[in-house]
């Protein structure tokens, strides 16, 4: 153990365990039928699936009016947050920061009764309400960090040069900030695009993302079909990880 290489065996045997091994699951069940046997019939399935394809499109459509309505949430009370002339307290920042200490299921219920309460019917507008209150903090932080973190000498000296406010904040703050921007739309779109229970709570199961399809897949047996789908998720994910991150590094290199 004198190594210090050697204290990464406990994670890289997590990894294999809890993220290698389950991936490799999913890949091996999606490209085989019942019996064991090659197939590509799995995925055939799904594309010819008018349901299964309409909820994978309401599911996106969810996810990304989630994450816009955060980013138009979200950016402002960063700013705001990050500003020493508006907000002089930490215990602010707690507060926005503290419902990511509650569990995100136990927030979804209490959304659920108090709609119940006050008579507000279930449907989209409850199911974006509750993804958005749960979420927010996900999209709040991250641009926070970037803008409290940010050289303040840019803007000053954007100022100097007699810009405007709104030019500085177009021109130097905005840009600065996207790298912040860009993780919370990461953090906010990935676990948006693939829930279940928030719908299930919200919307007293008349609204159906992907992710019930491929809980009810799985809870009945199709394993198979339940793999794709979660498999075609994956991939959705990884492109969406990997986009993000290409628009990180272009945002950097364009301010370098």
């Amino acid at each position: 153990m004198s190594k210090r290489s050697n204290w990464s065996a406990p994670y890289a045997v997590f990894l294999l365990l809890f993220v290698v091994l389950p991936l490799l699951l999913v890949a091996m069940y999606a490209f085989q039928d019942a019996d064991g046997h090659f197939t590509l019939a799995n995925f055939g399935k799904f594309f010819h699936d008018p349901d299964a394809l309409k909820t994978f499109a309401v599911s996106l459509e969810i996810a990304i009016e989630t994450t816009a309505l955060c980013v138009l949430i979200g950016y402002p009370a960063a700013w705001i947050l990050a500003s020493k002339k508006y907000n002089r307290s930490a215990v602010t920042i707690v507060l926005f920061i503290m419902p990511m200490w509650v569990n995100a299921l136990m927030r979804t219920l209490a959304t659920s009764q108090l709609f119940m309460m006050i008579g507000v019917p279930l449907g989209k507008g409850t199911l974006l309400f509750g993804m958005v209150y749960d979420f927010l903090p996900f999209m709040i932080y991250p641009i926070y960090n970037v803008l409290s973190k940010m050289d303040k000498s840019y803007a000053e000296a954007a100022q100097d040069l007699g810009a405007s406010p709104g030019t500085v904040f177009r021109k130097v703050t905005l840009p600065l900030s996207m790298p912040g921007v860009w993780s919370g739309v990461l953090m906010v779109f990935m676990p948006t695009v693939s829930t279940f229970a928030i719908s299930e709570f919200l919307t007293n199961n008349k609204f159906k993302l992907f992710g019930t399809i491929i809980q009810d897949n799985i809870n009945n047996g199709m394993w198979n079909y339940g793999a794709v789908l979660s498999l075609i998720m994956l991939v959705i994910i990884g492109i969406t990880s990997l986009a993000s991150k290409q628009k990180g590094a272009e945002q950097s290199e364009n301010l370098i």
